[in-house]
């Protein structure tokens, strides 16, 4: 019986030796696979070689740990290249209309003009000076509404009162660049809570991005899905087929790479930006050909 008793300490011990020698090569084991992604060098996924709850929980912790840092630096690295786009366009926007000013306030110093000539070169130093001024705005204000500090005064709105009196104002507008607009519009009331000077700025930037763009016809619609306001823009866009149309509101994405427009382009990302604040959505898809910019609002 004695004898019976040793063997079995003996192989307790022998087993408990190896098991602690195993354990003791796994965590060599995850220290050089945490060596080696410190280092940069990539090291795949923690395996264990030996079956262990707590080790197993241990190498899923160390997994999960890595993927976050992965995905923090991954994340770090596109805002630095977003910060360094934005410093460049940011520079190239305003640098334009202050180059023209520049260039015309040398030519007023420079030689005797006559009061045509002279009268022609301020306004054009005129219209330079009010783009710049239209850009620092925007500037600013997409500045302030990613602020936590930025608020807005939300209250009952007739959405399908004042989207006609919105639209009305760019009649002109439209005619001028050749654009056929349709109107499909709820006649019912739609209230919804949002402030109206948002609301106001969101659908002028989207029809005045619709002017600026598109040619042929310009399809508004305003319809009640559910229990949503909805509120649909469509123009023909065949350049932007293929395109992932989450890039028009990255704030620093142009489709005309030459940013030599009259706008700074943040007009759709400023869009959405409001839309968020006042609990609403925008998104665009392509629909064929057609490229449809999509608001909604939750209904009262």
């Amino acid at each position: 019986m004695l004898l019976a008793v040793v063997i079995v300490a003996g192989l307790t011990a022998a087993l408990c030796l190896l098991r602690l020698l195993l354990a003791k090569r796994e965590i060599r084991h995850f220290t050089e696979h945490l060596r080696r992604y410190n280092d940069g060098e990539y090291a795949g996924k923690l395996a264990i070689g030996m079956p262990d709850r707590d080790l197993e929980s241990l190498a899923i912790e160390i997994n999960r740990h890595t993927d976050l840092i992965v995905h923090a630096q991954a994340e770090r690295r596109r805002t630095e290249e977003e910060l360094r786009q934005a410093v460049a366009n940011i520079s190239h926007d305003l640098r334009t209309p202050l180059t023209s000013i520049f260039g015309y306030i040398q030519l007023l110093d420079s030689r005797e003009l006559s009061e045509d000539e002279r009268s022609e070169a301020l306004g054009v130093i005129r219209k330079r000076t009010l783009r710049l001024q239209a850009l620092l705005y925007d500037f600013y204000e997409l500045a302030m509404i990613d602020s936590t500090d930025y608020a807005l005064k939300l209250g009952k709105l007739r959405l399908d009162k004042l989207l006609p009196d919105i639209l009305i104002g760019f009649h002109d507008q439209m005619m001028e660049k050749g654009l056929t607009p349709t109107f499909q519009l709820e006649s019912r009331a739609i209230e919804i809570q949002a402030d109206e000077s948002a609301v106001r700025r969101v659908v002028e930037n989207l029809v005045f991005n619709a002017i600026k763009h598109a040619t042929g016809s310009l399809e508004i619609g305003l319809v009640i899905r559910s229990e949503s306001a909805v509120l649909t823009l469509s123009n023909a866009a065949p350049q932007l087929n293929g395109t992932d149309t989450e890039l028009l509101f990255n704030r620093f994405y142009m489709a005309d790479a030459s940013r030599s427009g009259s706008t700074s382009g943040l007009g759709l990302s400023i869009a959405r930006g409001l839309m968020s604040r006042m609990g609403g959505t925008l998104n665009a898809e392509m629909q064929g050909n057609k490229l449809c910019l999509i608001c909604e609002w939750r209904l009262l």
